[in-house]
Formats: structure tokens, sequence, C-alpha cells
């Protein structure tokens, strides 16, 4: 599958910042926020019967503007790059807000380009799902998509070089998702970051009970998940089929919405990180 050319920032200076210098520091902001919270989560339990104490194969992090949900993205990327072996590839997975597609798709570019510079795409692991019938070249889809772009920077600021494997999600089944990523699973070199908010326009109180209530689902392992629950529930579903099938243990590493940073509490929209580890690593194909 021939790459193209570099698909551009759609959403720099509006979802975050479009200067450089200001990105970088909002992003270093979160991210050290991020590690100090679960230094503290680590100092209040016994690290040895935390799966928290290694990094995690997969996160689910959140893709509001950056003053909304940059904290809680903040713990998402702050544990997926806390240590082990420098990550390679990012399997990329986010909702398709704009363009209605059936299955997954994927850009046809070869880079993805934020303030901070372009982060290659891994045209190997591209290549690897592009025979599924699920997979299409859908590039239409990803011009105005925010919920893939709005991760670029963390990654770019906590794990420097790291290629990705961009895939938006449609219309697909919770085993359809989880046949790609299993297919891109590979070894401690891959990470997957599956890109969801939580309930929307709910009042504060509701929402946290609709969002404790989703939390407890994923923890669990269970779905699937409606979009009502995550925005990126088709993704989430397949992460989850995945992580049961291999054996993941998921934990919560934050939860809050935007009542709690930058938004009223007459309606609000609903944040989650999650982590989701390997037990023993021998989930690693």
């Amino acid at each position: 599958m021939a790459a193209a050319a570099v698909r551009p920032a759609a959403v720099a200076g509006t979802f975050y910042p479009g200067s450089p210098g200001v990105l970088r520091a909002a992003v270093e902001g979160y991210l050290a926020e991020g590690r100090a919270g679960l230094a503290g989560r680590e100092a209040a339990r016994d690290a040895r019967a935390s799966p928290a104490a290694r990094s995690p194969k997969a996160v689910i992090a959140p893709h509001a503007g950056y003053v909304y949900s940059g904290p809680t993205a903040g713990y998402a990327f702050a544990a997926l790059t806390a240590g082990g072996p420098a990550l390679r590839r990012i399997v990329l997975l986010g909702p398709a807000h704009r363009v209605w597609l059936r299955g997954l798709g994927l850009p046809g570019a070869e880079g993805f380009a934020t303030p901070l510079g372009v982060v290659p795409v891994d045209d190997a692991a591209v290549e690897a799902v592009a025979d599924l019938p699920q997979v299409s070249v859908q590039p239409l889809a990803h011009a105005p998509e925010h919920s893939l772009e709005v991760e670029l920077p963390f990654l770019q600021v906590a794990q420097e070089g790291v290629a990705i494997v961009p895939l938006v999600v449609g219309e697909a089944s919770g085993e359809e998702v989880a046949e790609v990523l299993e297919r891109l699973w590979g070894g401690p070199e891959t990470a997957i970051v599956v890109s969801s908010d939580l309930s929307h326009f709910l009042p504060y109180d509701k929402a946290r009970q609709v969002d404790r209530d989703t939390a407890d689902e994923i923890l669990a392992l269970r779905g699937p998940l409606h979009p009502r629950q995550a925005c990126g529930a088709l993704a989430v579903n397949g992460l989850l089929t995945a992580a049961r099938r291999l054996g993941l243990v998921a934990e919560l590493l934050d939860l809050r919405s935007s009542g709690d940073t930058a938004g009223d509490h007459d309606q609000v929209v609903g944040y989650g990180a999650f982590a989701f580890h390997e037990e023993d690593g021998s989930a690693s194909r």
C-alpha cells in the first residue's frame, strides 16, 4: 500500500496550542502531573501486587481540547512511557467523528504533522493489516479528525521517534477491531492507544455516576460499551475483546470530567485514563 503525502495538522491552535514552544510546555506539564499522580498511587500501595509497576501494553486516553482533558491524557501517556524498553510502534485507534465509514480506515499517508514535527506512519505495520476486509484506506475520514491527532504531541514529547499505525474506527464489531489489534500486537516494542472520551453533555453529578459505571465495565473487561458511554466505544470494544482473549488486566489511572478542569457543571464531558497490562508477558506475539 503506497503512502502519500504527510497529513497536515487539522486542529492545532484549537484543540491544542499551535505554537511549538507553548505546546511542548503544556504537554510536559500534563505529563509531569500524570507522573506525580502515578507516583503517589504507587507510594500508597504494595507495588509488588500492582500491575502498574511496569509499562502497560495498552491505554485508553481522552481526546478533547487540552484545557479540558489534558490532565487525564497526561496520566495515560505517563504510564505508557514509564519505563522498560523504548517503544517503537504505537497502534493508535480513535472514532471517526465527522465522516462515516465501514470498518477501520488507514490514512494513506506517510506521516502526521503537528507543530512539533512529523510522526511517521509504520509502513510495514500498515501492510500487515491491509489485506483484512474490514481495513481500507480512508484519507477523507482522517483529514478533519481530531481523535488521533490530539494524542500525537504526547507521544512526540514522551516517546521521541515512535512510529504510528493510525486507524479511525467506523462501524465495526469488537471482533473486527480485535483482529486488527491482535495482528499488530507485537512485543514490548509495540503499544496500543485507544482514543476515547466518556459520557457527553450530562449534568456533573449524573456524569460522575455514568462514567464510574462505565469505568467499572472497562476494569472488568465487560462489554460491549455503547457510544453513549464512550464516543470511542467501537474501538474500546475491540480492545476489551482482545484483552479478554489475551489475559490482560485493566487499571483505572484517572477519572474526571470537564467540570473538574475548565468547564461548568451544567453539561460536562467525561474523561478516563485506563491502562491494560500483560500479566506475565506471555500474550506478546
